[in-house]
């Protein structure tokens, strides 16, 4: 990574000039430089962009949004680069609520809804063309000449279909703001230096778990953009397996890159950490160390997601025979998940509610503990009412899918699990059997085993869609998919 020049503060007036960073290697710029570096190049202005495909769902999602909050001041901020080691940053993700608002990505941005008319005028902040005149274009470390171009903002304009002005002009304004104001916290602290006096975190909180509640339903935009996810992720699931021979030679690492080179090429990220987990790794419910040997004759549990360009993401996880092929005990197991799941599905359909596919999944994942003798003689009832069997089954069944793998986080709980489904909400389901290496209560021969199936299911008008279905789960199924990659 080269050594470039940074300004001592990075917010100062563009009319400043940058300066060089500390035990940097050049003593500074000659005014000749300076001014050769000022001219000779072309207009590279870009003319007649079309909006980008989201455009006119995003303004939907703000008008949804206006019409929540009539007369106030609405601050949405992308988000700022953050820290990895000295000088060098983290990819930067936009926050999802900006996105989601906005269909723009870019750090510093921030989205502002001023009241008028009855309702709400929208503005996107956003950091203008790197500047020539100061040398920011090529002194800066966020500069053109070392991250790359930035849209201008009449650009950014014709691709969003919102007006936009400089952001760093918006502190100085939000600070000299009046009326009623509510931000989105955590994502970036200028602004939410300058709102000090003028929110609180009662209102805010209100403005996130609006914002998280209307991503619930899923519109047109968003079902595609899923849908897409769970097709690339199937993909990555593909290499994984054409490559199971390298990774029993390498380690757990060799799944996680090739999982992650798949989400490269073909979408923006993974959407979170993969778990690679194989043998008794895969009773960590989040082992993403992935650091472990892959040995023929365990199971690989498999929980990825590919995130697409626009930031929705697939989550889906399979159990493999490393092998290839199911073992008497690993298949007994696995068969038990997958009925549990059978049963999940099909209890997601409008009108139900969000517990009932968990309580479906749970109750067969639990008689079949009681069938094997695992929980004495209780009765299937007395254990659920109990909850015992969540010593195996740990976790619940699912969850809200979109932009974040865990989705609509901040909604009430009367909205989310306490809340009745309906076409267009996309969740997960995703039963598992995990019995710990060190677990005394089951057979020895049980230990180490962890199984989870989990799929990405879209509720419809008249029932539900696997979105996920390009991956087979039944466990022959698993095995014929399994033998026709390895060729």
């Amino acid at each position: 990574m080269s050594e470039e020049l940074t300004p001592e503060n990075p917010e100062t007036e563009e009319a400043e000039p940058v300066k060089q960073r500390k035990n940097g290697l050049y003593p500074g710029v000659s005014d000749e430089l300076a001014a050769s570096m000022k001219s000779g190049w072309a207009d590279t202005e870009l003319h007649g962009l079309e909006p980008i495909a989201q455009a006119g769902h995003t303004a939907d999602r703000r008008a949804a949004l206006s019409a929540r909050f009539p007369g106030e001041r609405l601050v949405v901020p992308a988000g700022r680069l953050k820290t990895r080691s000295n000088d060098t940053e983290y990819a930067f993700r936009a926050s999802t609520e900006y996105a989601y608002l906005t269909g723009d990505q870019t750090q510093d941005g921030v989205l502002v809804l001023e009241p008028k008319d009855g309702g709400h005028e929208a503005t996107v902040y956003l950091l203008p063309r790197s500047d020539r005149e100061n040398g920011e274009f090529w002194l800066d470390g966020q500069g053109e000449l070392w991250v790359g171009r930035r849209h201008s903002l009449t650009e950014a304009e014709q691709l969003l279909g919102i007006p936009a002005k400089d952001v760093r002009e918006l502190p100085a304004a939000l600070t000299e703001a009046t009326g009623p104001v509510r931000n989105v916290r955590g994502h970036d602290a200028a602004i939410e230096a300058a709102l000090t006096d003028k929110v609180t975190a009662e209102r805010d909180e209100e403005l996130r778990v609006f914002l998280s509640e209307a991503r619930v339903v899923k519109d047109a935009f968003e079902i595609a953009e899923l849908t897409k996810a769970c097709d690339i992720t199937a993909r990555g699931f593909e290499d994984v397996v054409k490559v199971l021979d390298k990774a029993e030679a390498t380690s757990e690492r060799y799944i996680e890159g090739t999982f992650f080179l798949r989400a490269r090429i073909e979408g923006n990220d993974i959407g979170y950490g993969s778990i690679c987990a194989a043998g008794p790794h895969a009773t960590t419910l989040h082992w993403v160390r992935n650091d472990g040997a892959v040995r023929s004759g365990e199971l690989l549990l498999l929980d990825a997601g590919v995130e697409t360009n626009d930031l929705y993401t697939a989550d889906v996880t399979r159990t493999l025979p490393i092998n290839g092929t199911f073992t008497p005990l690993q298949r007994k197991i696995y068969d038990a998940v997958y009925e549990a799941q059978e049963a999940g599905i099909a209890a997601v359909k409008p009108g139900a509610g969000f517990r009932d596919f968990h309580d479906a999944a749970q109750r067969v994942l639990t008689e079949k503990l009681v069938e094997w003798g695992l929980l004495g003689d209780r009765s299937v009832d007395e254990v659920l009412e109990l909850g015992l069997q969540r010593r195996w089954t740990l976790h619940g069944t699912g969850h809200m899918l979109g932009m974040d793998v865990h989705d609509c986080a901040a909604a009430r709980t009367e909205s989310y699990v306490n809340g009745t489904l309906e076409p267009g909400v996309c969740l997960t389901v995703e039963p598992g059997l995990y019995f710990q290496a060190d677990d005394l209560t089951v057979p020895e021969e049980y230990r180490g085993i962890g199984v989870r199936i989990e799929d990405d299911i879209l509720v419809t008008e008249d029932g539900n869609r696997n979105l996920s279905d390009k991956l087979p789960r039944q466990a022959d199924e698993v095995e014929a998919w399994m033998a026709r990659l390895k060729g």
